[in-house]
């Protein structure tokens, strides 16, 4: 029921935001099925940043970004919110990645979302008191498969972000979709970004897909608070030593080329891998972030 309730919602977003197109210029035809669109000087820019509810009071949203799948994005995200919690601050977990949800495992979360009014929905909380929005979370069983088309999957994410009755939070992070598709500049188009944090991971090749996140970020204006790379290290019990499984990292010439900030590295690490398995992630002893600055 929950689900068809957001369906409905974002066909009626799509319609509305068709309109605002239209009444951008005097084409009833819409800046889309104009041949001289290109050329024309009547359009207007039109502001699709979507807004919280009057119930809902966001300090900050956070975006976590990569430039691919499978960096550790969303784990990064769980951390950055369980350090921000532990400093006092009321945080809330918004869960783009809609086709491969996993922010509720992280935090054992098993309840549904539930609505008064059909309209507004509230966030499950979690043990000490992160507010998380997902997907997996309106779906009778967490395992069915999400299977929308790019629009579907980028107004969903805005439905989440308006029609969530978050209450007071500092920070909101949200885990963006993966790539630098459609979705991903939907999202990027859409919520009113305070800043973004890029995840990677040692690769030469993932360093090159992060360039493209940066360049991404950079068109859209949104600001790059730093950069974490996942799968930096692995640090043997055994021995003491520190191993590079995945080679050496290109980072740094990424970081000096577009001057940002290296936020932390993050090592490959068994027990983090059961905690999330687990749905204890907040109860982790250090999540490696803690000293990550955000705008306040």
């Amino acid at each position: 029921m929950a689900v068809l309730i957001l369906v409905k919602k974002v066909l009626r977003t799509f319609r509305h935001i068709e309109r605002r197109f239209i009444m951008a210029c005097g084409d009833n035809g819409g800046c889309g099925g104009c041949a001289s669109s290109s050329g024309c000087g009547t359009q207007q820019p039109v502001d699709l940043t979507v807004k919280t509810n009057d119930r809902s009071h966001v300090k900050k949203v956070i975006g976590i970004v990569s430039g691919k799948g499978g960096v550790g994005k969303s784990l990064v995200t769980s951390l950055m919110a369980v350090s921000q919690s532990r400093k006092g601050k009321s945080v809330g977990i918004l869960d783009g990645d809609i086709t491969g949800p996993s922010i509720p495992k992280v935090f054992g979360l098993k309840d549904k979302v539930r609505s008064d009014d059909g309209k507004l929905m509230y966030p499950i909380v979690s043990k000490n008191g992160v507010k998380v929005m997902s997907v997996n979370l309106l779906l009778d069983d967490e395992s069915d498969p999400v299977l929308w088309r790019g629009p579907v999957v980028g107004n969903v994410v805005k439905q989440f972000f308006s029609d969530t009755v978050w209450g007071d939070v500092d920070y909101l992070f949200v885990d963006m979709p993966p790539g630098t598709g459609d979705v991903a500049m939907t999202v990027f188009q859409s919520l009113p970004l305070d800043g973004i944090i890029v995840v990677t991971s040692p690769q030469d090749l993932v360093s090159m897909i992060v360039e493209k996140a940066v360049k991404m970020a950079d068109m859209m204006q949104v600001p790059i608070i730093g950069v974490v790379e996942n799968f930096a290290y692995f640090h043997c019990p055994d021995n003491g030593k520190d191993y590079k499984i995945f080679g050496e990292s290109h980072i740094d010439e990424v970081l000096k080329k577009y001057n940002l900030l290296l936020l932390g590295r993050l090592p490959i690490d068994p027990k983090v891998a059961e905690l999330c398995d687990a749905g204890e992630i907040e109860t982790i002893t250090t999540t490696n972030l803690e000293s990550v600055g955000l705008p306040e």
